[in-house]
């Protein structure tokens, strides 16, 4: 695993790769923010956007969603994945921020985290984000870049891996070091077609230098 020294010196040349890295979301507030996160469970945020663009114009208060019947909202971000359960999760939400919180989002984790539909990767997402606190939340690119780096092992928990990159990175750099490996996930340390060829961390990626030995053999071979 990569130490904290090389963990840092990886985040350096991320940081230099993507140094305006920031949440590709659209919203205007952290209550926007918080539906946006949510319906981005297991979709992209390029669909998310699709569905908000249209969605935060006839929706603005958590009234407005439990204002209409939920085949409706069903049908309003019919578009994404698992809508169904999303649609009944956001009128659960709304229903717990008017009935608990006086219609806003808190803005601590474990008030969050009893709102229908938030884990604890949206809860970072929406705290870092919207309320500016240091945190780190563990998505899919974040998991798999980590990983293949060594920072954590490939054996740990979704967890696990946000508690090692909590500790291996100072706590001011969580929030940016966040939104730059999502990036580097997204563009560039790609799930199915990794550009190792060209990577500035091929050196010391464990994953990168893995592939590279069996291109090398298959070189051979032929």
């Amino acid at each position: 695993m990569l130490s904290k020294k090389r963990t840092i010196e990886a985040l350096d040349i991320i940081a230099d790769m993507f140094p305006d890295a920031e949440a590709e979301l659209n919203y205007s507030n952290s209550f926007e923010l918080t539906i946006a996160v949510l319906l981005s469970a297991q979709t992209t945020d390029i669909m998310v956007n699709r569905v908000t663009d249209t969605l935060f114009q006839k929706y603005q208060t958590p009234e407005d969603y439990l204002n209409v019947p939920l085949e409706e909202l069903q049908n309003d971000i019919k578009i994404i994945g698992l809508y169904r359960n999303k649609a009944k999760n956001i009128q659960k939400l709304c229903r717990d921020l008017i009935d608990n919180f006086n219609g806003e989002v808190p803005a601590n984790y474990d008030d969050l985290i009893t709102l229908a539909g938030v884990g604890r990767k949206t809860a970072n997402v929406v705290l870092s984000v919207a309320f500016n606190t240091p945190r780190i939340a563990v998505d899919t690119h974040v998991e798999r870049v980590s990983k293949r780096l060594g920072i954590a092992r490939y054996k740990d928990s979704v967890l696990q891996v946000e508690e090692t990159l909590m500790r291996k990175i100072p706590e001011e750099r969580w929030s940016i070091a966040h939104h730059q490996l999502i990036f580097f996930g997204r563009y560039h340390c790609l799930a199915r077609n990794p550009k190792c060829g060209e990577c500035p961390l091929l050196y010391m990626c464990r994953e990168g230098q893995k592939r590279k030995r069996a291109e090398d053999r298959l070189l051979n071979i032929k």
